[in-house]
C-alpha cells in the first residue's frame, strides 16, 4: 500500500455537504458538526467473517507509514478513513474503508480541510433535490409478520431468546441524482443522530457503536421502542410504560449485558448507566451508555468484537443469525452493520447503519427496519414499529429538503 501524506489546515468552509460528490457523498455528521470527505486516495475492500480484523490490522499499516501534518489536532483531523461493514459474515456486499483525497470538517469553533496526497482547491456546489418515493421489497407486510410469529416458535422452543428481524423497501434514484439533499434531509429532521454517508449507505443513527478519542470512549446502547405521543401528557405516559414494560425491559437488557460484557474484556473501568428512555424525534428508545478507556485498542479493533450487538442480531448471537438467514432469506448489505471513520490513532466514530438505506451504482435503493422480537412479541405491535423506524429515510426521500 502506499504511504499517505495528510496535511491538516484551518480553513472557513460555509456548508460542509456542498463539499462533497453529489453522487458518492461521505460524511459522518451530528448537528452542524462532523467530517465530509470527496474523492479516494486510497480504498481498501474486505469481506467474510474475518473483515473488521483484517480492516483494523490493515489500517494499523496504512497509519504506520503516513506522514501526517496536523495543526488542529482535535477529532477527525489528520488522516483518516470512511468506513461501511456488512452486517453478515456471509454478506456479498463490500466492506470498504475510504480514504478521501479531501476532508473538511467542524467541531465546534474549529473548521479545518485536510488535503491527502497533493494539495488541490475547494470546490463547493449546490446541492440539488431528489424525490423518491419507496415500496415494499422482499419482505412486505404479510411476510414480515410471518416472520415475526414463526420467530417468535422458536423463542417459545428454546432456540434463542432474542431475535432482530428485519423488513425492507425499494426504490430508485433518478439519473444523476444528488444524494447529498437526501442527507440534509435527515440532518434537519433529526439533529441529535448521527448522519451518515459512506459507499452509498446513508442514514440518520440514534444508536453509537464505539467513539473514541485519546483512549476515552462512548458507546450508547438502543433497544425497546414506542412511538411518540400525541400530547404532552400521553407522551410521558409512553415513556414511562416502555421504561417499565416487561416486553421492552428484557428485550434492552439483552442488548445492554452483552455490550458491557465484550467492552470490560477491553476496558475493566468500563461504566454502564442505568436504562433511561431517550427521546427521538419520532419515537422513544430504552438507552444505557457506557464509558471506559480503551488503552492501546482502535476503535476497528472494538467492533470486531462487538458487532453485530443484540440490538440487531439478538441473543445469543449465534443462534438468533442462523434463525435470521433462515427466516429472512435476503441479504442484509451493509444494514445494520458498522459505518463511520477511524483516524491515525484508531479513534473515531461508529454508529450502526439504522435509519437509513444503501444506493447502489445504478440508483437502485433499498432501505431495511427490524424489531426486536421475545418470547410475547406480537406481530401486528413489530410490523407497527418498523413503520415508525422506516419513517426517517422515507421522509428523507420523499421530501429532502423541507
Amino acid at each position: 500500500m502506499p504511504a499517505l501524506r495528510a496535511r491538516t489546515e484551518r480553513a472557513e468552509l460555509g456548508r460542509l455537504l456542498e463539499h462533497a460528490d453529489p453522487r458518492a457523498p461521505l460524511a459522518i455528521r451530528r448537528g452542524a458538526d462532523g467530517i465530509v470527505g470527496r474523492g479516494e486516495a486510497l480504498r481498501l475492500e474486505f469481506r467474510g467473517p474475518s473483515r473488521l480484523t483484517d480492516a483494523a490490522d490493515a489500517w494499523r499499516e496504512v497509519a504506520r507509514d503516513a506522514q501526517v501534518d496536523d495543526e488542529v489536532g482535535v477529532p477527525g483531523t489528520g488522516l483518516i478513513a470512511f468506513g461501511a461493514f456488512a452486517f453478515d459474515d456471509a454478506s456479498a456486499a463490500t466492506s470498504v474503508l475510504i480514504v478521501p483525497r479531501l476532508v473538511v470538517g467542524r467541531r465546534g469553533d474549529d473548521e479545518w480541510v485536510t488535503w491527502i496526497g497533493d494539495g488541490g482547491r475547494l470546490h463547493p456546489t449546490a446541492i440539488d433535490e431528489v424525490r423518491v418515493e419507496l415500496h415494499d421489497g422482499a419482505i412486505g407486510a404479510k411476510r414480515y409478520r410471518a416472520i415475526v410469529a414463526a420467530a417468535t416458535e422458536r423463542i417459545r422452543a428454546g432456540d434463542a431468546e432474542k431475535v432482530v428481524v428485519a423488513r425492507d423497501r425499494v426504490g430508485q434514484l433518478p439519473p444523476e441524482g444528488d444524494i447529498r439533499s437526501v442527507v440534509v434531509g435527515l440532518g434537519r429532521r433529526y439533529p441529535d443522530a448521527v448522519t451518515y454517508a459512506v459507499d452509498g449507505v446513508v442514514g440518520a443513527s440514534p444508536e453509537t457503536l464505539i467513539a473514541a478519542h485519546r483512549g476515552h470512549f462512548f458507546s450508547r446502547v438502543l433497544a425497546g421502542t414506542a412511538a411518540r405521543g400525541a400530547t404532552p401528557s400521553l407522551d410521558a405516559e409512553i415513556a414511562e410504560s416502555l421504561a417499565s414494560g416487561d416486553k421492552d425491559v428484557r428485550e434492552h437488557r439483552f442488548a445492554a449485558d452483552s455490550a458491557i460484557e465484550v467492552l470490560r474484556e477491553l476496558a475493566p473501568d468500563t461504566r454502564a448507566s442505568e436504562p433511561f428512555p431517550l427521546r427521538l424525534p419520532n419515537l422513544w428508545h430504552l438507552a444505557t451508555d457506557i464509558t471506559g478507556t480503551l488503552g492501546g485498542s482502535s476503535t476497528l479493533d472494538v467492533l470486531a468484537l462487538l458487532h453485530p450487538t443484540a440490538a440487531v442480531a439478538g441473543t445469543p448471537r449465534a443462534a438468533a443469525l442462523a434463525i435470521i438467514r433462515e427466516l429472512e432469506r435476503v441479504d442484509r448489505g451493509r444494514y445494520a452493520g458498522p459505518v463511520g471513520w477511524v483516524d491515525a490513532d484508531g479513534g473515531g466514530e461508529w454508529v450502526i447503519a439504522l435509519r437509513g438505506a444503501e444506493i447502489d451504482d445504478d440508483g437502485c435503493i433499498r432501505a431495511f427496519a427490524g424489531a426486536g422480537v421475545v418470547a410475547g412479541s406480537d406481530p401486528h405491535d413489530e410490523l407497527t414499529e418498523t413503520a415508525v423506524k422506516l419513517r426517517p429515510i422515507t421522509d428523507a426521500l420523499a421530501d429532502p429538503l423541507p
